[in-house]
Parts: structure tokens; sequence; C-alpha cells
């Protein structure tokens, strides 16, 4: 491979799959400012690992991986106190109109974002990859690097564990969206 190929293979990679990664980041720290420094750390560890790459899975079910493993390592180097921040939401703008709706739909996130951070990371993964990223079965498992079986039932407990979270501020709206 050519410095220009291998160049080119790297730059396509950042801009490829940095949308997913960041998002991953966001959901599964509730930090923007995490986020964005867990996304750069992927990104480093792939760009390191990029020749190594086998095209044994696809190249986003590698790099997720990756992510999942910094995630997995931040989560281990943070308490869970500090999960707490909800810094992701400031500054949305709204596009429901009202300011009264927009608050509630800005509490409805902070919930949601606070039960999430109660799950058990491994419950917290597969939430974010099937439930918020809609990605298949298939593909959460490959990513997960577990079965899909697992998948299946490590999403349904955490979708019962966030329902009894959420249950008594929604008043079941969000959990019920969840279980689709």
């Amino acid at each position: 491979m050519t410095e220009i190929d291998d160049e080119e293979r790297r730059r396509l990679l950042c801009e490829t799959y940095y949308r997913d990664v960041y998002e991953f980041m966001i959901y599964f720290t509730g930090n923007r400012n995490n986020a964005e420094d867990l996304t750069q750390e992927v990104f480093l560890r792939a760009l390191d690992a990029l020749r190594r790459y086998e095209e044994r899975s696809s190249m986003k079910t590698w790099i997720l991986t990756i992510a999942k493993y910094v995630a997995i390592d931040h989560a281990r180097k943070k308490r869970i106190r500090s999960w707490f921040e909800l810094d992701m939401l400031k500054g949305i703008t709204s596009s429901l109109g009202s300011p009264e709706k927009e608050l509630q739909v800005k509490e409805e996130r902070q919930q949601l974002i606070a039960a999430m951070q109660k799950l058990k990371p491994k419950y917290r993964n597969v939430v974010i990859f099937r439930g918020l990223k809609e990605y298949s079965i298939k593909e959460t498992a490959e990513i997960l690097g577990c079965s899909e079986a697992k998948v299946r039932v490590d999403y349904h407990r955490a979708v019962k564990e966030l329902k009894g979270y959420l249950k008594g501020y929604m008043e079941g709206a969000w959990a019920r969206g969840l279980s689709r």
C-alpha cells in the first residue's frame, strides 16, 4: 500500500465513522467533553492499528468494537458520580416551538440519560446500539463480541430496568417507546 493510499484510507476512516463513534460516546458517557476526548482516543487507537486490520468484520464493526473497549476503559477509571453530568444537553436548540414543550422534552432527555447511567455498562451498550442507534441484532452482537441470543436477552433486561427507572417520572411515555 502506498503512502497516498494509506493516507486516503485514514482520512476516509475518520470521515466515515466519526459521527457513529462520537454519538456512541455521547450516549455512553452523557458528557460532550468526555465524548470528544474518547472519540479522539478511539481514532488514535484505530489509526495506530489500521495496518493490522484484517477485514474479518466490517470496518464499522471493527471501529465500534474499539469504541466499546475505550468506553469500558473510561468507565473503569471514572466513578459513577462523574457520569451524571448532562453537559451534552446544553445548547440544544428547539424545533418544538413553545418553551413549555422544549422544557418537557429536555427534562425527558435528562431522565432518560440519568436512567441509562444507572444501567450496567453491558446493558447500556446494548441499549445504545439496538435502541438508539438501531443497529441489527447481528451487528450489535459483532460489535459487542457476543451471541445474538445474548444481545436479545440483555436488551430485554435493559429495557425492563429502564422502564423501572423511568416509570414514576415519565408515566410510561418513554418506556413504551423503548420496547418497540
